[in-house]
């Protein structure tokens, strides 16, 4: 199979431990240099456009949070060259993260600085991503998914904070208005937060668009 866009790893890895060989690849040597080593995991750095891959050698292609930077055109183009009759492709994506549980004071101030602060410093392809992949072109048969996949992570104040300033919305924000915004969404989440040390359930829904190409 052919996992695309595949970053450091983060779906091909799963794939592989699940026994399926998987050609990793990715356009970025810094991404492919992180990848982890597995036996079925076989890294590659390559455009998702134009893989090295054989003319018809894969019955599954995936991509995970990445569907929304691709020339779709030519992506979808280098599928059908690569795939064997019946191929299936999936684009996997994930929304804006909620804190459990759903309501709570971080959570609120979670959402409103994604949604109304750093919102509109998201590059527009991220427009895709919070629409669901719903209005990403897919010119295939589409399969249905479980609508209630997600993902989840226990985490600390510090660990989520590190995480939202790995946001390209929150490093746009700061070269417009500099690092007060986050500053105050900092004072926010800890006051809402309590005690610093305690962790949370971190949730991101999963959506998924599947078919046969």
């Amino acid at each position: 199979m052919w996992d695309v866009g595949a970053g450091s790893g983060q779906l091909s890895l799963p794939l592989a431990q699940e026994g399926l060989r998987v050609v990793a690849t990715d356009a970025s040597a810094a991404q492919i240099a992180r990848m982890p080593g597995h036996r079925l995991l076989h890294p590659v750095r390559a455009r998702a456009e134009l893989s090295p891959l054989a003319t018809g050698s894969v019955s599954l292609v995936t991509a995970a949070q990445a569907a929304h930077w691709f020339a779709l055109s030519e992506f979808y183009r280098e599928v059908r060259r690569v795939g064997e009759s019946g191929v299936r492709l999936a684009l996997v994506g994930y929304g804006a993260p909620r804190i459990e549980p759903e309501g709570s004071p971080s959570d609120k101030a979670l959402r409103s600085f994604h949604r109304e602060v750093a919102g509109p410093y998201w590059p527009p392809e991220r427009r895709l991503v919070d629409h669901g992949y719903e209005t990403l072109p897919f010119p295939f048969s589409r399969e249905e998914a479980d609508p209630g996949l997600r993902m989840e992570a226990e985490w600390g104040l510090a660990q989520l904070l590190g995480y939202v300033r790995t946001w390209s919305s929150v490093r746009a924000l700061e070269e417009a208005r500099g690092m007060e915004p986050l500053e105050r969404f900092r004072r926010e989440l800890e006051a809402a937060w309590g005690d610093p040390v305690a962790r949370r359930n971190v949730v991101w829904p999963l959506f998924l668009r599947a078919g046969r190409v």
